[in-house]
């Protein structure tokens, strides 16, 4: 009797259904037998191919961190005018944490909730994707200045901050049950903080 073949392990396949459990349940509540299920492999198997559990949510943060930064800098860098850009990525963060079963954040989710005990490369992960998302904004901001979008006396770290701060809430009101259009109602209310550059110095920009 012939045996059949063992089943092909998709790796991307596979880590997308270990994000996809995380993004509900969070690193700490996600069992290895759960996420073996998901994955449609044996707890050995997961085991051999990511060590454990800590490795495993790593992998599926970073996917999740490299698609956010895709669709970030596709919307940020494709809009040229800066303000129309910030909005639209407040407007794309309220879409995206009202979507599905896994309202909000994976990686704002986990900041918030994670504890000190939690160990130190998951803390380091998440804190380096909530840093990379910051940097990404940061960059359209000093280019919007650069351009003469946004005025050149306004603060871009602290926009930074205020920006990234209103992402995070967005999320915590997603996850209690605030709708996307509350949500890009709110983002239009943050945008009102944008002060763009002086008629004067839109004048030489159109006069170079």
């Amino acid at each position: 009797m012939t045996r059949g073949r063992p089943r092909q392990f998709d790796p991307d396949a596979a880590l997308d259904h270990a994000l996809a459990l995380f993004a509900r349940d969070g690193f700490e509540k996600a069992s290895v037998q759960e996420l073996a299920e998901r994955m449609a492999i044996c707890k050995p198997s997961l085991y051999a191919a990511y060590g454990n559990k800590e490795t495993l949510f790593i992998e599926a943060l970073r996917r999740y961190a490299a698609q956010g930064a895709e669709q970030r800098a596709a919307l940020l860098n494709d809009e040229p005018d800066g303000r129309r850009a910030v909005e639209a990525l407040l407007r794309m963060t309220a879409t995206e944490v009202t979507r599905g079963e896994t309202a909000g954040c994976l990686i704002v989710s986990e900041a918030a909730a994670t504890p000190s005990g939690y160990p130190p490369a998951v803390r380091d992960a998440v804190a380096s994707a909530l840093a990379s998302g910051a940097a990404q904004l940061r960059a359209r901001l000093v280019r919007a200045q650069r351009e003469g979008d946004l005025d050149a006396a306004m603060d871009v770290d602290a926009l930074t901050t205020y920006f990234s701060t209103v992402m995070v809430g967005m999320t915590v009101q997603a996850r209690n049950g605030t709708t996307s259009a509350q949500l890009c109602a709110a983002a239009s209310v943050a945008m009102s903080v944008w002060s763009g550059a002086s008629a004067e110095s839109a004048m030489h920009r159109r006069d170079r």
